[in-house]
């Protein structure tokens, strides 16, 4: 895993790249303004009781203006409500659904970031030029629907359990590991955030970091440890994730990088020709040694 396991430095040099042309990305005491409060504690597998470190949402405020004036958020905010919540229960792509994914993925790639990482991916014989097979290949990566639970029919896709976040039998949070997805579900009162989640050697996190590992609860079931980006474009998450997918054939990749001033683990779960789930994890910030 990641423990002692070198920086994968080509990986970060495109990454960085695709950082530093996120120009979406907003900027945190700026545009957002999120209050950490307490460490997490310790909540047993299988559990939904969680002491409750933090007794105020983790967003104090976003400006939800500047969301929607920026298309591609815009166009994200559109299929946050297109998926069941359950696995086992089958998903039905409506047509106006599938419009609403094809206008994500249209405002995707017109960014520079997405363009950056389709020319990246065709250096290395990953993705074709084209953008029109290259767009059928992004939607078979994010929306294609497959199995998760074997009991029903097509449940789940990479975009749904990734950003809107799914459950196992109403028993278990899987996924959810978008910031968007996060504010707008405990501004309904659907998520309640217990604190953040740190290494005991690790320094507490900042209020202006924008990769975390937070514990919180989703209508009454408690995620002991979830990780996302904070601030970040989805242009850039998708970008990310698909690079790490594409680079790599094995069922499970779990790469260290360096972006920004962040040490990440990124985990990328293979499904077949699609997402299973992919996330970041923070090691370090800050510009600490390594």
């Amino acid at each position: 895993m990641a423990r002692g396991q070198d920086v994968n430095r080509e990986l970060s040099d495109i990454l960085n790249e695709l950082w530093k042309l996120d120009v979406n990305r907003l900027k945190p005491g700026k545009d957002y303004t999120i209050s950490l409060q307490g460490r997490a504690g310790y909540v047993a597998h299988g559990s939904n009781n969680a002491r409750d470190r933090a007794h105020a949402p983790l967003f104090s405020r976003v400006n939800e203006n500047k969301l929607k004036s920026i298309e591609t958020y815009a166009h994200f905010m559109n299929l946050l409500d297109n998926y069941e919540m359950s696995t086992g229960t089958s998903e039905t792509v409506t047509a106006e659904e599938e419009v609403e994914n094809n206008l994500f993925l249209d405002a995707v790639m017109e960014t520079k970031v997405m363009k950056r990482a389709q020319k990246y991916l065709v250096s290395k014989g990953k993705s074709p030029s084209d953008p029109r097979r290259f767009k059928d290949q992004l939607y078979d990566i994010w929306f294609r629907l497959y199995h998760r639970d074997r009991s029903g029919g097509e449940d789940s896709c990479g975009f749904e359990h990734v950003f809107v976040g799914e459950t196992k039998h109403g028993k278990q949070i899987m996924g959810f590991h978008n910031w968007v997805q996060f504010y707008l579900q405990e501004k309904h009162k659907h998520v309640d955030y217990k604190g953040y989640k740190a290494r005991a050697n690790k320094d507490t996190p900042d209020e202006d970091d924008h990769v975390l590992n937070l514990q919180f609860s989703w209508k009454g079931l408690v995620k002991p440890v979830g990780s996302s980006f904070i601030g970040v474009s989805p242009e850039f998450e998708v970008a990310l994730f698909t690079i790490v997918f594409l680079m790599s054939d094995e069922k499970v990749t779990n790469t260290v990088v360096q972006v920004d001033e962040y040490h990440l683990e990124v985990v990328v779960c293979r499904y077949g020709q699609s997402i299973g789930t992919s996330y970041p994890k923070l090691l370090t910030s800050n510009n600490k040694p390594l």
